[in-house]
């Protein structure tokens, strides 16, 4: 063969007719080299020094080095041998001149490349010198302007150094690479400038300077770039004006020549013709062609001298063939082996990673590679396939928080948290706090109308441990609550197994690196499968494990931290793949017969364009990115079990040329292949963006993902830029991508589920709006459209990423991929959606990008409204007959008023939520609107508007159509009651002037609507009368009723074929008053005596006009019901048994309600009550008329019964009682004779307080009054100063006031249909303007985008909709039972409390003495010197004791009646001998006493020396015990040593409102007292237990008091937490040390110290036991004496730091809910469920010890007589809690 190659360049060289030339053949070039370090590893052969610097593997051009290897001599002779004439030498600029001058040269390196040079002229090669390749010197990029100058130095230096020894030079070899290498805030064009200049300075400088003997210079270009370059004047100096012949990177494909004929014909444009030399040649696709390499080369010549192309020479590198058989025989030769690794390339991934022409890669490439960028971006309106699944996703570590909470074992995400690796330290322990959130993040998925959920469990919630023996039943219900809320809003969840979480405990054990842990998923996943899969249809097992080997354990960057990217990165990926196998299979076995679900696996991938596309090595490059990225799982999966060939071959080919492996594979058996294939009935695919791939620039040995791979990442600057510096915007890539799965793995027999896809932004940038998002959605989405239209790929879901902001991994907080923002700063926190999230559910809606198509959907249910009642045809008495309400209801105890009552409302209730279109709407004069009477006046100066604000904007809901539908969605409501905007519709108010673009929007607003199943309530009119008629008189002029008449006719026209719930007016009393009466609202007329009458009169009238209207022209057809809303207040007579009170009650319910009601709802007049009191005071003011008009006979049969449903409005209540008002002048208010009032002891609003009985009394008023009409409340809500969103006092509101509904409903029989909560969300309150907020939502008016948040109350409300009422939860169900045998029932007391006789037989003083003596201690001056007078009174007591049936009778000793100066110098006989007769008498009487020893009352005289604040009186104590146990333990068995540690310390030396009244040292005193009191009794513990048990054989504890402590707002971790902490430093100050371990709880412990050193301190406030002392204290218990009375809703509080006290230590704030009942103690609310919850954490937090109730009850006040029915519900339902404890 070698004389083929022979013969080949013979002709070669003597056809110079062929076009081949220089000035005489002689000249050709036949060129080599350049000198690799892989090439000189391989010519120092197998024998060479093993020290080799050549690394295997290193394709890097070779840096000089002395001394140069000693074969090169031979080596290059051999090369020269084979008729090679040129050798290429490419000069390293960055070694040569370090500092980028050429005043101080790197001489040793400049020395070697003179030595390098001389080897090659001694072996008869001449030098083809590139003067630049690969590094830039770092002062070069950093000066850009200065390039082209440094550039044109350095030239000059190497020409000058080497002049002498080349003639043939390059500047650059690779003018892409060195404008990569530029900075990028230029653009691509100016960098280019930069190089073309710098090429054309040197090429001056030489031909100046140094080409005196015929050197030449060019610079190498690709091919295809040289028409481009000659194009620009600019640049045509590369190809033709500075170049002295054309050197060119020139691609030969075997298959299609013809392809490179027209390369070559694209140069012939070239003026005058120039020489070509081929510096670099590349063949590709030749090894299918089967052809020999001197057939190519002839096939290559022939083209070349077809096209007449002037070739001065070639690259031979391609066909030449080194070796080193043995250190001292090297040979070359031209090779005829094509399938040899060098013999077509000279990069060896050619055989390792061939892209043949029918790859799925390839495919795709071709497919799109001739695109132009317009048909790449062409936008596609069409809508995906029916069925396509929308959803979004999150991860349990990135959003559910609680990360300790109830069980759940530690994660490496934790860990990795704890030691602060994440961005601003931030950690994963609240995050989002989803755990507590579940209905609230239900909600935001029902308002995106999202129809899957893609979220994951949490392994170490299920598994604490990660080993699946015992499952942790409370993260197993938080799963299954998250599964059945879901599903019950028609949501599909996607569960992923495995989202990056794995439990610490298995990692401790080496993780994924450990086989083991395949079992342990095995066990996980089929727990998960058997409990969750009966709902659960879609299972992800692994959510990108790409990321978790590669970032977890190969970079390090994501839990675990590891970085061992050769060995632990693909051992991790071999052992996920076998535990993803072997779940689908058991699965597959086990579960689906049952469930019939799919289960597949969510794999991430970039899309991998290649850098040079016409660069063969970058195709291949891009194509094994992905095969790396996305192969590396999907193959083994879906096509063949195992790895794919070319990441298995890279990796050989890797560890061959490394001196060590430097990546290892492991190797699947062919039993885990079986197992592997196949196994996944779904692939789910996540992507994000795109990369540009190149082959990779030089080898190295050191293991990193991109060497391994042997490709290099870059980005196109071009690309927009997220927060993520991962995450550049490239829609194209998703379709490509998309393609390729679709080819390469799924093939059209498995789905692709598109899991996640989506950007962040960040926290600087505008939080809400965030339209760069919504144009990533839009153009990736729109991609995805394609891939599924256009490409036929089997795309079923698009799944955004994500729902919320959360924790981001090493990110912390600072990305924010939420559709909805969460404020991490505000410990709620708080959800609000932006706007990607609107545009995401018209994504929903339209199923794509097709114009929405308005469907006239059938309306959604409604309650079923009997139409036409007419109740009573005659009027109502004076006073009415439904003065029985008042008879019923006023002498109501309060404890039967306000009893919370269980139950829910019809099956058909309608739930829903109101606004009113000025109040929201805003757009005042957008879009033809004209202007309406509130617009004229807040537009007015003076207009008494707070902050003269306006409904200019409002909430915007003009165009923010689809928040508001978003609100309604996640509220759950039923229906909307909205209403129209007279004058948006009919700009002047005349259906003369319609403004279809108003119409527009109600009609887009009730479609939404329908479309969400929730009923239109449409009210007409909501005072804002158009201007327009205003102008003409408004409602004083009689047209107005025609004209009215005229718009609802219209509005019953276009929309009545969906609304079927019309109200004509909202609260005409409100509009009468004040717009005509008081002057307040527009129209301002200040008339009160007689507008009012005339304006109601009007309003009657137009309303029964509208009302026949629909009744004769609709009805039929649209099938609706039409009403009006009318307001009142309830109104309580101050005296319930003083007449006149009564009626005055009556009769303002008659001017409000009946001025309305009564003429429409009775028979059609006015009620008698009010035309008397008009009329009578008409004529006293001597008018010859009543002020009050009348109706003709004929007017009231027209105006009777002319309402289907009664709606009502209604806030408060008044008590009320007769006046005798003024006559003159004439007023409406005065008519009523009556004066009305709040009660202060009512809870307060922003407006009214807060009456909740009043509801139910109202309503029954109303079925009284109008007989049985069914009644909508149509407003009722709570308006409060604080705009935050933990609004607890709306939610008391909505919760008492819905109650009272539900009593009306089930108690009285009031027909009762819906409720609909005033408001939806904040808006323009009128004269309040926005400084009162109704809103369920949160609106921020001072964003322009008015976005909007759920308030707590909006969480509230969607639980009463769910539950429709309030039903008694099944654990407050009462349980019938009874308490184990041998039970204790006993009673309580305390000396001081009962026992009197404060100085009789010579007891001592005690300090409760002192305190009750003192004045302002006590309430009403009381004292104990009496009290029961027990002391005197031992039989009554003992026979009241008999009565109750008690077993047992805890008393407490007074210790100054033993010890009267409270030390054992005197022991007071008299004492004893009462406490002895006592005992005995108790004991005749089979009751056993139950002993308290000290309880509050400590003798004076040891206060006077500084009480239990001295460590002394510990001693004291002691020996005082040790007179009880020695006088009388012989008959007592149960012992207590203190009563309510907590009470002594904290009240009586923090607070000072208990003896002995100290409240100067907050801080300090509790805890001194605290720590004595735990000293005291475990001394008197261990005396009883060493000295005295044996012999007596009793118990002896103490007595612990606690409440219970429930997080204000469940769903906030702050408050779970701030409520935990409430109940340890109440209940655990005094537990922990005894009943757990001997010392303080670590929570009170670390609070205390951290503020007290925050504070200046040097030490903790808290004292500190010694080791010996923990030992003496833990265990000394016998038994948990408990006292328990009451429950706290609590929340985190942060105290200012100087702040020293229990309180600020604690930081806990806490409140009662208003539906508890009240008890004659302030601090005591009855809540029997905290009583079984507190015992349960005793149980839990202590071991489950005997616990003794030693106290529990509740106080009255007043008490009148005997009757204590609130004592009987609370003891009954509290010990009822105990029993289920």
């Amino acid at each position: 063969m070698e004389l083929v190659w022979h013969l080949v360049l013979i002709v070669l060289l003597s056809f110079s007719c062929w076009g081949l030339d220089w000035k005489s053949d002689r000249n050709f070039i036949s060129a080599a080299g350049p000198l690799t370090t892989d090439l000189l590893h391989n010519l120092r052969g197998p024998l060479g020094n093993q020290e080799s610097p050549f690394v295997t593997g290193d394709k890097e051009i070779y840096v000089c080095r002395q001394p140069l290897p000693s074969f090169l001599p031979e080596y290059f002779s051999s090369v020269r041998a084979v008729m090679i004439t040129h050798y290429k030498v490419f000069l390293p600029w960055a070694q040569l001149l370090p500092e980028g001058s050429s005043e101080n040269p790197d001489k040793e390196t400049v020395q070697c490349y003179r030595q390098l040079l001389e080897a090659l002229k001694t072996a008869q090669l001449q030098p083809l010198v590139v003067l630049h390749h690969q590094t830039l010197p770092a002062s070069t990029v950093q000066r850009t302007e200065a390039f082209a100058d440094l550039f044109a130095d350095y030239a000059s230096f190497i020409f000058h150094s080497f002049g002498d020894l080349v003639e043939i030079w390059f500047t650059f070899s690779d003018l892409e690479e060195v404008i990569m290498e530029l900075p990028h805030q230029e653009s691509r064009s100016s960098r280019l400038q930069i190089l073309t200049d710098a090429h054309r300075k040197a090429y001056e400088i030489y031909h100046e300077k140094y080409a005196s003997q015929g050197g030449k210079l060019s610079v190498v270009l690709r091919a295809e770039a040289v028409s481009e370059l000659l194009l620009e004047p600019s640049t045509s100096a590369l190809a033709k004006d500075a170049v002295d012949f054309l050197s060119l990177d020139l691609s030969y494909e075997c298959q299609s020549e013809a392809d490179f004929r027209q390369k070559l014909s694209k140069l012939q444009t070239i003026e005058p013709k120039v020489k070509v030399f081929i510096f670099n040649l590349k063949l590709q696709d030749c090894l299918s062609t089967k052809k020999n390499p001197s057939d190519l080369f002839f096939s290559l010549l022939t083209a070349l001298s077809e096209e007449q192309m002037l070739t001065i020479g070639f690259d031979l590198s391609t066909f030449l063939s080194c070796s080193s058989s043995s250190k001292k025989s090297r040979s070359c030769s031209l090779t005829d082996n094509l399938t040899l690794q060098t013999a077509l390339q000279l990069d060896p991934e050619t055989a390792v990673d061939s892209s043949l022409p029918h790859s799925a890669y390839q495919r795709v490439w071709e497919m799109f590679a001739n695109q132009s960028r317009a048909e790449r971006d062409a936008f596609l309106q069409d809508v995906f396939p029916e069925g396509f699944l929308w959803g979004v996703s999150t991860g349990a570590f990135n959003v559910e928080g609680g990360w300790a909470e109830d069980g759940r074992g530690a994660s490496i995400w934790d860990r990795v948290g704890h030691q602060n690796t994440a961005k601003g330290q931030a950690t994963p322990e609240v995050a989002s706090d989803s755990y507590h959130k579940v209905d609230t993040d239900v909600a935001l998925l029902r308002g995106l109308r999202a129809q899957v959920y893609k979220f994951s469990i949490s392994w170490s919630r299920i598994f604490p441990t990660g080993q699946g023996q015992s499952p942790n039943l409370r993260g197993v219900a938080y799963y299954n609550m998250l599964i059945d809320r879901l599903l019950d809003s028609h949501i599909e969840p996607m569960a992923t197994l495995s989202h990056w979480d794995l439990p610490q405990a298995l990692q401790d054990r080496g993780g994924w690196q450990n086989e083991s842990v395949v079992d342990a998923f095995l066990d996980y996943a089929a727990f998960c499968f058997s409990t969750f899969g009966d709902r659960v249809k879609l299972w992800v097992t692994f959510h990108e494990p790409w990321v978790m080997s590669y970032a977890g354990y190969g970079t390090g960057q994501h839990a675990p931290g590891i970085s061992s990217p050769g060995v632990a990165s693909f051992k991790v990926a071999h052992v996920v793949l076998k535990a993803h196998a072997r779940a689908w299979h058991h699965y597959n076995s086990q579960h689906r017969p049952q469930q019939q679900g799919r289960v597949g696996i969510v794999l991430n991938s970039d899309w991998a364009e290649p850098l040079s596309p016409e660069r063969p090595e970058d195709r291949r490059a891009s194509e094994r990115f992905l095969h790396f990225m996305l192969g590396w799982f999907a193959h083994p999966i879906f096509v063949d079990g195992d790895y794919p060939a070319a990441l298995r071959a890279q990796i050989q080919q890797m560890n061959k040329q490394c001196p060590t492996p430097v990546a290892q594979l492991p190797k699947f058996t062919e039993a885990e292949k079986q197992l592997l294939k196949g196994s996944a009935d779904f692939l789910g695919l996540s992507h994000y963006t795109s990369r540009l791939i190149s082959k990779a620039q030089g080898d190295t040995c050191i293991p990193s993902y991109d060497t391994i791979g042997g490709f290099s990442q870059h980005v196109d600057p071009a690309w927009p830029q997220t927060e993520s510096p991962w995450i550049r915007v490239v829609p194209w890539g998703i379709r490509r991508l998309l393609q390729f799965v679709s080819l390469e793995y799924t093939r059209g027999k498995v789905p692709i589920y598109l899991a996640g896809n989506g950007m962040p932004i960040g926290e600087s940038e505008d939080l809400i709006n965030d339209s760069l998002r919504i144009d990533y959605f839009n153009q990736y989405i729109n991609e995805v459209l394609k891939a599924v239209k256009e490409d036929s790929v089997d795309v079923q879901s698009y799944i955004a990423r994500s729902l919320i902001d959360g924790f981001e991994g090493p990110s912390g907080y600072s990305q924010r991929f939420g559709l909805y923002h969460v404020n991490f700063n505000d410990s709620s926190r708080p959800r609000t959606p932006r706007k990607s999230a609107y545009f995401f559910t018209s994504m929903i809606e339209k199923n794509g990008f097709l114009t929405k198509v308005v469907k006239r959907l059938p309306p959604a249910s409604k309650a079923n409204v009997p139409r036409k009642i007419r109740a009573f045809t005659f009027p109502s008495e004076v006073p009415s007959k439904a003065k029985v309400v008042w008879e019923k209801f006023s002498n109501q105890p309060k404890f039967e008023r306000d009893l919370f009552y269980h139950g829910t409302f019809r099956d058909d209730f309608l739930w829903g939520v109101s606004s009113s279109a000025y109040q929201i709407e805003g757009a005042w004069d957008a879009d033809g609107k004209g202007p309406s009477i509130w617009d004229n006046f807040t537009h007015t100066p003076g207009s008494n508007v707070k902050d003269s604000a306006t409904g200019d904007i409002a909430c915007d809901s003009y165009n923010h159509l689809d928040a508001d539908l978003n609100m309604l969605r996640a509220l759950k409501v039923k229906a909307y009651r909205f209403s129209i905007s007279w004058s948006r519709i009919f700009p002047t108010g005349r259906n003369t002037s319609v403004n279809t673009r108003g119409v527009d929007y109600y009609n887009r607003l009730i479609d939404g609507l329908v479309a969400s199943s929730i009923s239109p309530m449409v009210t007409l009119f909501h005072w804002d009368l158009p201007q327009a008629l205003q102008d003409i008189g408004g409602w004083e002029n009689p047209s107005l009723i025609e004209l009215f008449n005229s718009y609802a006719d219209f509005c019953f026209q276009t929309f009545g074929d969906r609304v079927k719930f019309w109200m004509t007016f909202n609260d005409p009393t409100y509009q009468a008053w004040l717009g005509y009466g008081s002057g307040e609202f527009p129209p301002n007329v200040n008339d009160p005596g007689w507008g009012p009458y005339r304006i109601g009169h009007a309003i009657i009238k137009a309303h029964a006009r509208v009302y026949h209207t629909y009744d004769e022209k609709y009805r039929q057809e649209q099938k609706g019901v039409i009403s009006l809303s009318l307001g009142a207040h309830w109104a309580e007579p101050q005296s319930p048994g003083v007449p006149r009170d009564v009626e005055a009650a009556d009769r303002m319910l008659q001017f409000s309600l009946g001025w309305f009601a009564h003429p429409i709802f009775r028979n059609g007049d006015y009620p008698d009550a009010m035309k008397w009191k008009v009329g009578n005071r008409s004529e006293l003011q001597h008018l010859a008329t009543s002020r009050l008009p009348s109706f003709t006979e004929e007017e009231k049969r027209y105006i009777s019964a002319t309402a289907d449903v009664f709606c009502l409005n209604t806030y408060s209540s008044r008590i009320v009682r007769h006046a005798t008002p003024r006559l003159n002048p004439p007023s409406y208010k005065d008519d009523r004779e009556l004066t009305e009032r709040e009660d202060s002891s009512w809870p307060s609003t922003a407006t009214n307080r807060a009456a909740s009985w009043g509801m139910r009394r109202l309503l029954n008023w109303i079925k009284e009054e109008y007989g049985g009409v069914p009644i909508y409340i149509t407003e009722n809500g709570a308006g409060l100063k604080d705009p935050k969103v933990e609004d607890t006092n709306r939610i008391f509101y909505h919760k008492t006031y819905i109650n009272e509904a539900l009593k009306a409903y089930r108690l009285d029989g009031v027909d009762l249909r819906g409720y609909a909560a005033w408001s939806l969300m904040d808006s323009f309150e009128w004269l309040n303007g926005y400084t009162v907020k109704f809103g369920l939502y949160r609106v921020d008016f001072n964003n322009v985008s008015r976005p909007r948040t759920a308030r707590a109350s909006a969480r509230y409300y969607t639980e009463v909709i769910i539950s429709n009422g309030m039903p008694l939860p099944k654990e407050d169900e009462f349980l019938y039972g009874q308490f184990p045998k041998g039970f204790s029932w006993s009673v309580a007391t305390a000396s001081y409390q009962i026992e009197g006789a404060w100085r009789a037989d010579g007891k001592g003083l005690s300090i409760w003495d002192t305190f009750s003596h003192t004045p302002l201690k006590v309430g009403n001056d009381d004292t104990g010197d009496v009290a029961c007078d027990s002391y005197h009174k031992i039989a009554e007591d003992v026979v009241a004791l008999q009565n109750l049936g008690v077993t047992h009778y805890r008393f407490s000793i007074s210790w100054t009646r033993i010890l009267p100066d409270g030390t054992t110098k005197y022991i007071n006989e008299a004492g004893l001998n009462y406490y002895m007769r006592l005992i005995d008498t108790l004991q005749a009487a089979s009751i056993q006493p139950q002993v308290t020893i000290y309880h509050w009352d400590l003798p004076q005289a040891l206060q006077d020396v500084g009480g239990w604040e001295n460590e002394t009186v510990v001693q004291r104590f002691k020996e005082y015990a040790d007179v009880l146990f020695q006088r009388l333990g012989d008959k007592v068995k149960f012992w207590i040593t203190l009563n309510e540690p907590y009470v002594i310390a904290n009240l009586g030396y923090g607070y000072g409102t208990a003896a002995p009244g100290i409240s100067s040292r907050p801080g300090t005193g509790p805890y001194i007292v605290g720590h004595n009191l735990i000293k005291a009794h475990a001394e008197a513990w261990h005396l009883y237990n060493d000295v005295y048990r044996a012999r007596q054989g009793g118990m002896i504890s103490i007595t612990i008091s606690s409440d219970w402590a429930e997080p204000r707002d469940p769903s906030n971790q702050a408050e779970v937490e701030a409520a935990r902490r409430y109940v340890q430093f109440m209940g655990g100050w005094f537990a922990h040390p005894i009943f757990k371990n001997g010392d303080y709880p670590e929570v009170m412990k670390t609070r205390v110290r951290d503020r007290s050193l925050a504070a200046g301190l040097n030490k903790s406030r808290l004292p500190e036991f010694t080791e010996s002392e923990k030992r003496r204290i833990n265990g000394t218990y016998d038994f948990f004496g408990f006292n328990h009375y009451t429950t706290v809703l609590a929340y985190d509080f942060n105290y200012a730091s100087w702040i020293s006290s229990f309180d600020a230590d604690r930081g806990v704030a806490s409140i009662t809910d208003r539906s508890w009942p009240d008890s004659g103690s302030f601090w005591l609310k009855m809540t029997p469920f905290g009583f079984r919850r507190i015992l349960n954490w005793l149980k839990e937090e202590y071991n489950n010890p005997p616990i003794y109730v030693t106290e529990n009850g509740v106080s009255q006040r007043e008490e009148s007589d005997l009757n204590d029915t609130a004592r009987i519900y609370y003891l009954r339902s509290y010990i009822n809690e105990a029993l289920k404890g």
